[in-house]
């Protein structure tokens, strides 16, 4: 039985293209496609795929910067299977080395593309499936760090981010200021205004994109982040 797959094409070929989108979207797949490089890298980040398809001469940025940039720059960990017409083995060498995961050569059969896609995915749902934590319709993806709410990327500095994690870690239990404090600067923590502001940054993210407020505050105590069971502040 085959998975539908959320899949982004990047490829600059516009008849491959077209061929490639027609044939997933007929097979049940959501189908995302990208023309050049940048394009392509920026909705590698800003969406969820289950798989990305990659082409290697791209305008804008190449296909081995792409990988690169995915894996070493975001600790992006979707699958990558790289597409290309150059058939050396330095030119396969360099496209795993860049993080890629798979290696197609041009031309190739759409149908055996799409086994390769659901292998992949397959493989890769059995490391991932377990490090995605949720709370309501926000969610933190523990591998690549990205936090979402209501499909929107939350966009948090270094320091919130971790307090979001420890958060929905322990949620819906409450949380002590001490503990927070403790887990982002151990035993030496600066004046109380310091939370208080970082507190603030991941309310007004959270809260941006959804009408449920998530971020409790639990006065003299801490705070909590579950969907409200009655009045909060």
């Amino acid at each position: 039985m085959q998975i539908p797959l959320r899949i982004l094409f990047i490829e600059d070929h516009a008849d491959l293209a077209a061929n490639l989108a027609d044939y997933f979207e007929t097979k049940g797949h959501v189908v995302d496609m990208a023309m050049d490089g940048v394009t392509g890298l920026h909705l590698a980040l800003v969406n969820d795929y289950d798989i990305i398809v990659l082409d290697v001469m791209l305008p804008g940025m190449d296909g081995l910067t792409v990988c690169r940039k995915l894996r070493q720059e975001a600790r992006q960990p979707t699958p990558v299977i790289m597409l290309t017409a150059r058939t050396t083995l330095d030119d396969k060498v360099s496209g795993f080395s860049s993080g890629a995961d798979d290696y197609l050569i041009k031309p190739f059969e759409l149908k055996e593309l799409e086994m390769r896609l659901q292998a992949l995915c397959k493989r890769a749902s059995g490391r991932v499936a377990h490090r995605l934590l949720c709370v309501a319709d926000l969610e933190f993806n523990l591998d690549t760090l990205r936090a979402k709410r209501n499909g929107h990327l939350l966009e948090l500095p270094a320091i919130p981010l971790k307090i979001l994690e420890l958060l929905m870690l322990r949620s819906p239990g409450a949380v002590e200021r001490r503990d927070i404090e403790h887990t982002i600067w151990g035993d030496d923590p600066p004046d109380s205004d310091a939370l208080r502001v970082h507190m603030h940054i991941l309310r007004t993210a959270i809260q941006a994109h959804g009408s449920t407020p998530l971020l409790h505050t639990l006065r003299g105590i801490g705070y909590r982040l579950a969907e409200p069971d009655g009045p909060t502040s």
